[in-house]
């Protein structure tokens, strides 16, 4: 039994999720319902792809992942189902897809036809498609197939002089974690061995560390370290290039996204040194 899951940057305090699982709910009575985020920032596309690739491989094949973020029908952005990596995607064709992988592209984009009134709700329609899907409809019978969907190119990574990659913030996480687009993949592949310099705004950084575990020496007794509010940088678990205070509080001392100034969209470059 499909599983369909909701993303969406309606935040919690409205009527809204509510709407949407009603909609689900009266078209599937049995439907299991999964809610991956509501808290996604305004329209921010980038934040709903990064949440998306970190949560949608781990769901069985074929379930249903609707995405109501900038998703808006309108006469310049249609809606549409995609089958990506054995998943199918529901959302507007505003670039998203294009955020999910580099490596991995959409075995089929299917541009809904259900409803032709503009006026009618993103969220009604996805519904609907993700109704068909469930009960076993072919996507085909959706709308029409569309060749290539549309990318978001505003935040892509960017080298220059082959001794420096330029990366954006894509998202500050619950912890204040500053999550950058730059991947181990890309900084393995320039670094040629080199030596390196991060810079996010003032702050530097001239190691990158496997875990937080390992920027711990734990030989030395807890007393003796110096462990909370150590800047570390790190590849998450998801490959992204991380920039961290350690058992920072945000709410009390601030993360390191406050305390160093970013914010999404700010420039996080790495200066790569010749011996």
């Amino acid at each position: 039994m499909s599983i369909i899951t909701l993303l969406s940057d309606y935040g919690t305090r409205g009527s809204k999720i509510a709407k949407a699982k009603g909609l689900l709910l009266s078209e599937l009575s049995t439907a299991s319902i999964v809610d991956i985020s509501h808290e996604i920032s305004p329209f921010n596309i980038v934040e709903a792809a990064y949440i998306t690739k970190r949560s949608y491989s781990n769901f069985p094949r074929n379930t249903i992942h609707i995405i109501d973020v900038d998703a808006q029908h309108n006469p310049e952005q249609s809606l549409v189902v995609s089958y990506f990596d054995n998943h199918y995607f529901i959302t507007a064709d505003n670039g998203f897809i294009s955020l999910l992988s580099n490596e991995i592209k959409p075995e089929k984009n299917i541009e809904i036809t259900l409803n032709k009134d503009v006026s009618f709700s993103s969220i009604r329609t996805f519904v609907k498609a993700a109704a068909h899907i469930k009960r076993g409809g072919n996507i085909n019978l959706l709308g029409k197939e569309i060749i290539k969907l549309k990318e978001f190119t505003h935040l892509n990574i960017k080298t220059h002089s082959n001794d420096t990659i330029i990366g954006h913030v894509i998202y500050v996480d619950n912890y204040g974690n500053v999550i950058s687009n730059i991947t181990k993949d890309f900084f393995i592949n320039f670094s040629n061995d080199r030596s390196f310099e991060i810079n996010a705004k003032n702050i530097k950084f001239n190691k990158i560390y496997d875990s937080f575990n390992d920027a711990i020496n734990y030989e030395i007794k807890k007393e003796y370290r110096e462990e909370d509010g150590k800047k570390i940088a790190l590849f998450n678990s998801s490959g992204n290039l991380t920039l961290c205070i350690y058992k920072s509080d945000p709410k009390i001392s601030g993360g390191a996204g406050s305390l160093f100034g970013l914010a999404y969209g700010d420039s996080i470059s790495v200066k790569f040194i010749s011996s």
